[in-house]
């Protein structure tokens, strides 16, 4: 069994003692991955945050309107550290150097940026592993570098290099528990380089697929996946299992417990994956698996907001040859990336982020009047996105009236509608301040029992 813990499962001295009572409490966690500290009570930033504006000289938090000076991010990295060692009371002066050495060093570049965003998850996995020996578990530290975890030269979005499922394979063997940090890995030439923001989950799933595991678990801060967001509807009740398909779809509409790309490894191995809660450890979270036999329509209902659709009209738009390529390739030279398409005989909507289009919008407009002649073109902002989602629904008549009939009953227009032939999920488009009470009336119509 793989274990990966997450930022709020690491953040201070009670949470890992939590975590080490979940590991002592089953054999098969053999594998234990953790991410940096995150943010608690006594925090204002994330450690990970801190080191983005070392690394940068206090660019990082200057360009996001931050009063946070390279200074005050050493001073808590190092004190975040210095607490846990304290808290833990564990010898821990060598650590301290080491990070201290680090925080100084005269990397430059990308790579300077990388090496520091590494160190929350390097020196977690260090103090983690050392509090678990100094309370008599058999534990082993082993870095990325020292297993061969190797990445790509793509700093910042680092990708992992087949060699690595080896290297892990015949490297991890250590008898106990092994502990190791999430996030970074090494380049071939020995360079470090991090995953994705949210990479301990790539890590975790990574050394689940190399080692083969029976089981990947994900601890965070959550019981699992909610039906709906539960801040919005508080009788929303955690979904017992999902498949990967179905957690695909919800988590690319605004369900950002797990990162996706973590799953695609233990999807093509059919390792299970089980979403938990660090804090209660009792509740059996989210099963994550291959397939099921649904036994509801709907799963759960994503929402996206902040969305706008680019629309256009022009007569024979379904019977030209090509229209519908030409007209994604003008986002894509812009690095647009487009959600949905929906289109009729004469006029298509492309539905993307808003923020995407900030500062774009006129040389958008202006490509597409040179290249497509449209007859009239037209950008709508503020739009959210609901999204029923659940494998029950194929072959199923009037889910998709019975939706629409809802918001109607609350007098909520929709803009656009889109479904897809797998007919897992489909999409209402409707104004962004109608939100909340479209997601309620969607869950009252198709989750409420």
């Amino acid at each position: 069994m793989v274990s990966k813990f997450g930022g709020s499962s690491v953040a201070n001295a009670v949470q890992i003692e939590k975590v080490r009572r979940i590991v002592m409490a089953d054999k098969r966690r053999h594998i234990i991955v953790v991410s940096a500290p995150g943010k608690d009570a006594n925090d204002t930033e994330k450690v990970t945050d801190h080191l983005f504006n070392l690394a940068t000289n206090g660019e990082y938090f200057q360009i996001r309107g931050k009063d946070v000076n390279p200074r005050e991010s050493h001073e808590s990295v190092v004190g975040k550290f210095k607490g846990l060692i304290r808290d833990f009371a564990i010898e821990g002066d060598d650590i301290i150097e080491d990070l201290e050495a680090d925080l100084n060093s005269a990397i430059e570049g990308r790579k300077r940026i990388d090496f520091f965003a590494s160190r929350g998850e390097h020196y977690s996995a260090k103090v983690i592993a050392r509090y678990f020996r100094n309370k008599g578990m058999q534990a082993a530290l082993r870095l990325p570098e020292d297993i061969g975890f190797l990445v790509t030269e793509r700093f910042g979005n680092a990708k992992i290099l087949p060699g690595t499922y080896v290297n892990l394979k015949e490297n991890l063997t250590d008898e106990g528990i092994i502990i190791i940090p999430g996030y970074y890995g090494i380049t071939l030439k020995g360079d470090i380089a991090v995953l994705s923001r949210g990479g301990s989950d790539l890590t975790g799933g990574d050394v689940a697929y190399a080692m083969d595991a029976a089981i990947y678990e994900n601890w965070t801060d959550t019981d699992g996946i909610f039906q709906v967001d539960p801040r919005i509807i508080p009788e929303a009740k955690v979904i017992p299992e999902l498949t990967y398909k179905e957690i695909r779809l919800l988590s690319y509409r605004g369900f950002n417990v797990f990162h996706f790309d973590a799953m695609l490894n233990c999807k093509h191995k059919n390792i299970p994956i089980n979403i938990r809660n660090t804090n209660n450890p009792d509740a059996p979270g989210t099963m994550i698996v291959g397939s099921r036999i649904p036994e509801e329509t709907v799963v759960g209902i994503a929402r996206m907001d902040g969305l706008a659709y680019v629309y256009i009209e022009k007569d024979m738009i379904g019977e030209t040859i090509g229209f519908t390529m030409e007209l994604l390739d003008i986002f894509k030279d812009f690095n647009i990336n487009t959600h949905h398409y929906p289109s009729d005989m004469d006029d298509i909507a492309v539905i993307v982020d808003q923020v995407d289009l900030a500062g774009k919008v006129d040389d958008i407009k202006a490509l597409i009047k040179q290249q497509l002649n449209p007859d009239y073109i037209d950008i709508q902002t503020n739009l959210s996105l609901l999204s029923p989602v659940g494998s029950g629904m194929k072959d199923t008549p009037g889910v998709l009236a019975k939706a629409a009939d809802a918001l109607y009953r609350e007098g909520i227009n929709i803009d656009v509608v889109d479904q897809g032939p797998s007919q897992m999920s489909f999409h209402f488009g409707i104004n962004q301040k109608y939100g909340d009470a479209g997601l309620k009336a969607l869950f009252k119509e198709m989750l409420r029992h």
